[in-house]
């Protein structure tokens, strides 16, 4: 279908997934779970904040965080049993927080908000509650709370007499606080010395809603539905039974008054209740590196000074679920977790229409799938990503601008630098070594030699391709082009023979696996089995292993590399994240050309995992280390005892993979290869190339500008520099160059490109 916006843009709408599988995909990540003393806690207080203020010396904030869950905060903390203490984490290593202490201490030292709530609407439908003790009293209190007029029938005439009665374990001081707040609302006591049925019967048609106390209950005769403390037999609210613990009656009272507001809005009391009582809960919380702790004492009356309430308070660790975040830049950079941040891009592509703000975020991710090892439930994140590129793509959400470069590079491996031969010499190859796109663009004379060592040492002949694997278009959510990438290389397979290839690259290695009908094995495993050729040596120093991400989750691989280096003489450091749980060195999902801020992020924290230089088994991993001034060696590197040296620009990128093609075609296949001459020099200023770099704007991109304006005499004359200005479009993009000219000789000053077209009249 489509769909035309005043803005006069099409949109093609195709669902990402359904709502289901969100909410079945939301539901995998547990930062947003309950953190354990909090889910052992029927009134859900929260317990992290409350703590959490104690420990900034904000008692006051820490009181409003406690009178959330109850109206008399005194009570409940003078009483409470606690359920919640018990369950706190560091019991795991420790002592644990005494959150009762804490608890009481902030209703000490805290200020309540004894404000009337005049800016609160009162509710027009009047309560009464019938009978005393604590369930009654934190009935009235809920109701009060809920801004119901409340009218109670008991033996006592006052708030604080009821509190003091039910609550003899409580101080003087904290029950005349809660009274005194409670006294701020609208309730009426009516003494009733012995309450009976034929009095109830007398008062209770006065009254919208009617609460019971238990005791007073059972004088009645009736029977309460625990779910939601109503009385089913008549419209009568009250607990099954008294119940001895502070907290139970608390929570009763809680669920009753949530059953006297539904009713009072004429709805079913037992819908829309949310989750009530203790539950379980499935956070993750990691005690490594804390450190065991014991807990201060307190006084006698359970509370802590305010030194020693803040020390305590200080030891609590804020238990909260952050493993996929520790070890992500792209999740550190937008700071979100998961579950959010999938339910935005899921917004982002099924339900905008008009300017898609998550495009960016969609396209940052390098979908290296770390997070599938390092969160505890294995949420995959990559996986919401690529999806999302995939239907955007689909529908014409997703510009091409973010991924054009990459994409036109992967053309130009599998066009102007493509190359598919038999060995010299063979009319039928037992092998094809694929090296892989980046491999051949920054260090081509690594990948000379490992032909050259392949064919001499494997029997059955050994053919080559230089090529894409067709990452560059998946990553970037081009099925289309993927699928043709695919078909091609499927053929040219088919034309060698079907060999076994020999991958050189681990993400090449893993994606000819997956979309391939040939076995494929890696470079290392060859080497592995049969020896290094004369010359092969490690570094004299320690260095770190850096693991692709084309290698998560095969441990065979990252064993292999390991090996190889030792035997190699490399002695290896352990650092933090490495194997599987390895971060991405910016190059994956493309993020170096949509996002370059967050890749420079990913390569940063890749390289200060260690202060050892690296050694790595994926050129673009190395490369994009070595841009971040992080000294790093390719396995290949030390084993056909190369060095790449400076990380090659963009041009120089091309340059290396054409050179490579004909350097191979004129010394192992003694083809005559014509080189493309231009007629005209030109020279590049430094700044301008660093300006092109950053710009990815090639050599070639100016050298066809210039071309053009030599054929059409187009330039106009800054007079401000004196510099000659012109344009060339190529493609979807119009390159400008500010050159001056010397003869046949350009100096170029100036490079830049935008997306719009000019157009003459």
């Amino acid at each position: 279908m489509t769909i035309k916006e005043r803005s006069t843009k099409i949109y093609r709408t195709k669902t990402m997934f359904s709502e289901e599988e969100l909410i079945e995909k939301e539901r995998v990540c547990i930062h947003e779970e309950l953190p354990y003393c909090s889910a052992a806690c029927p009134l859900k207080l929260d317990v992290r904040t409350l703590v959490g203020q104690i420990a900034a010396g904000d008692f006051t904030a820490a009181l409003a965080v406690y009178t959330k869950i109850t109206p008399l905060p005194h009570i409940l903390s003078q009483g409470c049993e606690a359920p919640c203490q018990k369950y706190c984490k560091l019991y795991d290593i420790g002592e644990g927080i005494r959150i009762t202490a804490l608890e009481r201490t902030a209703t000490q030292m805290g200020e309540i908000n004894k404000g009337s709530g005049m800016l609160r609407m009162k509710k027009k439908k009047t309560a009464a509650i019938f009978g005393e003790g604590l369930f009654a009293a934190f009935f009235v209190g809920e109701m009060a709370r809920k801004m119901y007029p409340v009218t109670v029938y008991s033996k006592y005439d006052n708030m604080y007499d009821m509190l003091k009665a039910a609550a003899p374990f409580a101080d003087e001081e904290g029950i005349a606080e809660d009274a005194a707040v409670i006294a701020h609302t609208n309730i009426i006591f009516v003494h009733a010395e012995a309450l009976t049925s034929e009095f109830f019967e007398q008062e209770r048609h006065h009254y919208d809603l009617i609460g019971v106390s238990p005791s007073f209950l059972q004088i009645l005769g009736g029977e309460v539905d625990e779910t939601v403390m109503l009385w089913h037999a008549e419209t009568v609210i009250s607990a099954p039974i008294e119940q001895q613990d502070v907290i139970e009656n608390a929570f009763n009272a809680r669920k009753a008054a949530l059953t006297a507001d539904r009713l009072a809005q004429r709805l079913a009391p037992e819908n829309s209740r949310g989750e009530e009582g203790c539950k379980e809960t499935r956070l993750y919380t990691n005690l490594n590196g804390i450190a065991a702790s014991a807990s201060l004492p307190c006084g006698i009356d359970g509370r802590y000074t305010r030194e020693n309430a803040i020390s305590e308070a200080k030891r609590c660790i804020q238990c909260h679920c952050d493993e996929c975040v520790r070890g992500c830049v792209y999740l550190q950079h937008y700071k979100k977790y998961p579950k959010k941040l999938t339910r935005e891009i899921y917004n982002n592509a099924n339900i905008i229409m008009g300017d898609h703000m998550m495009n960016k975020p969609i396209n940052s991710c390098s979908l290296c799938r770390q997070c599938t090892v390092t969160c505890p439930n294995g949420y995959n994140m990559a996986d919401i990503c690529l999806i999302a590129r995939q239907n955007m793509v689909t529908t014409g959400k997703m510009p091409l601008a973010p991924h054009e470069f990459a994409l036109m590079d992967m053309e130009f491996s599998n066009t102007d630098a493509f190359l598919c031969r038999k060995q010299a010499g063979y009319t039928h190859c037992r092998y094809v070594f694929f090296p892989g796109c980046q491999t051949s663009a920054i260090a081509p004379d690594t990948v000379y030699k490992a032909y050259a060592d392949l064919t001499k040492r494997l029997t059955g002949g050994v053919a080559l391709l230089l090529g894409c694997c067709g990452a560059i278009a998946k990553w970037a959510g081009r099925e289309l082009m993927y699928a043709e990438t695919v078909r091609m290389l499927n053929e040219h397979f088919a034309i060698l023979g079907h060999p076994v290839i020999i991958a050189g690259c681990p993400m090449c290695a893993d994606m000819l696996s997956k979309h391939s009908h040939e076995q494929v094995i890696g470079i290392w495993d060859i080497l592995a089995e049969i020896g290094f050729p004369e010359g092969a040596k490690g570094l004299d120093y320690p260095v770190a292993m850096h693991d692709s991400c084309g290698a998560r989750g095969n441990i065979h691989m990252q064993e292999t590399m390991r090996l190889i280096a030792e035997k190699l003489g490399c002695v290896l450091i352990d650092t933090e994240y490495s194997g599987d749980y390895s971060p991405c060195c910016g190059y994956g999902g493309l993020v170096m050309y949509a996002n370059r801020e967050v890749a420079h992020e990913m390569a940063k924290m890749c390289a200060e995992r260690s202060d050892t230089p690296y050694i790595t088994y994926c050129m673009a991993c190395r490369d994009r280390l070595a841009r971040e001034n992080k000294e790093s060696r390719h396995l290949l590197e030390l084993i056909y005892n190369e060095n790449a040296g400076v990380p090659p620009d963009i041009s120089e990128k091309r340059y290396n993979r054409i050179q490579l093609k004909e350097r191979l075609l004129r010394e192992v296949w003694k083809e005559l290869v014509e080189p493309v001459e231009y007629g005209f020099k030109v020279i590049f200023t430094p700044e301008t190339r660093r300006m092109m770099e950053d710009r990815m704007i090639l050599r070639t991109d100016v050298m066809q500008t210039l071309q053009y304006m030599r054929e059409t005499k187009e330039a106009i004359l800054e007079e401000k520099t004196g510099l000659l200005v012109t344009r060339h479009r190529e493609g979807n993009v119009t390159f400008w160059v500010k050159y001056e000219q010397k003869d046949d000789v350009y100096v170029v000053h100036c490079a830049y490109s935008h997306r719009m077209n000019i157009v003459t009249r």
